[in-house]
């Protein structure tokens, strides 16, 4: 089977939720699936991180310290910003394309075989195929352990079905109400399915409904809590993040940290003070993980959290040939756009903005407009080539009581194209809303990953 064949194949199967039926979320057809591949999901130890927003940013960073350490890395995330091999990572590599042909073929065969023996009622879904040729990768390849984000929520998800060495839960809010709950406890509950009884689970304080979920779950299971508070700087408004650009041009923050008794300077791409707890997290994990084994030291803290690459999270990308600004943030629900806004009005308060949105229809549309849009200059609303997309059309009508003028594009070029005219020479044209309109964006502006 060629690559082509095999990634047609699996996106048959449904871009993400788009035609996921309720009885896909089921570990028990999982767990027969990877049982006919000799659970290869046994074959290595794993890192399993479940939250809202940041469980993304939480992984590249947690992943960047293992391999600076030396630790071969294997890196699981979701979903992917141009190419589907972006999910699929060993040291920062990307699966191969014949590695993922052969594995899918592999896979799909199995699982075609289990229906046919009516052992599964119907095929895997996207994400359950996804996540069985990552987890038969990271075995073939012997990695010395995986990072795993979770797809959504957590208890029912495909990835749950390892035993991690340590969980970890990054901050909850609303999203995905339609699959995980319309409140946010409902949804802790779903996230705080990756605890383990006896397990370990790193976390921070957040919203109370949530705290009282996963306090409840780890003293219900007698888990151990790694609390990353220590790892979060106390951060002066004073010395709030400024844009700041590194050799590559791309925005950089810097801090300094005590990290297992040394102080280090953090250097991190992923900018905002958002991510201060995302990093925070990171730094707890993989101190953690010292102490289980994995050589992990002090520099290498250093080292890879500079080198983490996490593109699509406030991503600068600077001006040249006479190009404006570009700003490029994945943010696609209401607080990740509040994350955006308070970056932007620290780093761009006295420069006029011009904002590229689409999203996925079932997302919470107008509350993002009501965040974002009193910000820009001018709005454009636009849609990814995905099923999914909402028409410009329909943003515009969700974000009508924010009384800010929004013109329409077609795509994303489109709407590049018309940001680009109207920036001017100190214009900002911030580029959000969607995974899939931010990747786009990159393949029109030519970026690569």
């Amino acid at each position: 089977m060629s690559y082509e064949t095999a990634v047609a194949r699996i996106y048959a199967l449904g871009h993400e939720l788009a035609q996921m039926p309720s009885p896909k979320f089921d570990l028990d057809h999982m767990r027969v699936l990877l049982g006919a591949l000799d659970h290869p999901e046994r074959r290595f130890p794993g890192v399993l991180i479940a939250g809202t927003n940041g469980k993304g940013s939480t992984a590249a960073t947690l992943a960047s310290i293992l391999q600076a350490s030396g630790v071969r890395t294997g890196l699981y995330t979701s979903p992917h910003l141009i190419r589907i091999n972006e999910r699929i990572r060993i040291n920062g590599a990307e699966i191969s394309d014949d590695e993922f042909a052969l594995l899918h073929d592999m896979v799909d065969r199995t699982a075609e075989r289990l229906v046919g023996e009516s052992e599964l009622p119907w095929h895997p879904s996207f994400f359950e195929m996804l996540t069985a040729i990552a987890f038969e990768y990271f075995a073939r390849k012997k990695v010395d352990i995986a990072v795993l984000e979770v797809g959504m929520g957590g208890r029912l998800d495909a990835t749950n079905v390892i035993e991690p060495e340590i969980s970890i839960i990054t901050d909850i809010s609303l999203d995905h109400q339609k699959f995980l709950g319309n409140t946010v406890t409902e949804i802790a509950r779903e996230k705080a399915g990756i605890i383990r009884r006896g397990g370990v689970v790193v976390t921070l304080p957040q919203q109370p409904q949530a705290n009282d979920v996963i306090g409840n779950t780890i003293l219900e299971l007698e888990a151990r809590t790694v609390n990353a508070v220590p790892y979060v700087p106390p951060v002066a408004p004073s010395t709030e993040y400024r844009v700041t650009s590194s050799k590559s041009g791309q925005a950089v923050f810097r801090y300094p940290l005590e990290v297992m008794g040394k102080r280090i300077l953090v250097e991190t791409p992923l900018v905002g003070r958002h991510q201060l707890r995302n990093v925070a997290l990171a730094i707890a994990a993989a101190e953690e993980l010292s102490h289980r084994g994995f050589a992990i030291t002090a520099d290498s803290f250093e080292r890879g959290i500079r080198e983490t690459h996490w593109p699509g999270r406030f991503q600068v990308i600077p001006p040249a040939n006479g190009a404006p600004e570009y700003v490029l943030d994945v943010a696609h629900n209401p607080a990740g756009a509040w994350a955006l806004r308070s970056t932007l009005s620290g780093a761009y308060e006295d420069r006029p903005l011009i904002i590229v949105l689409g999203a996925m229809r079932d997302k919470a549309i107008a509350e993002i407009a009501e965040i974002l849009f009193p910000l820009a200059e001018r709005v454009i609303a636009t849609r990814a080539d995905n099923p999914r997309s909402a028409a410009s059309g329909e943003i515009r009508e969700a974000a009508a009581h924010t009384s800010v003028a929004i013109e329409e594009a077609l795509d994303v070029p489109a709407a590049l194209e018309r940001a680009r005219i109207s920036a001017g020479p100190n214009g900002v044209v911030v580029v959000t809303g969607s995974i899939y309109v931010v990747g786009e964006a990159m393949q029109a502006l030519r970026i690569r990953i």
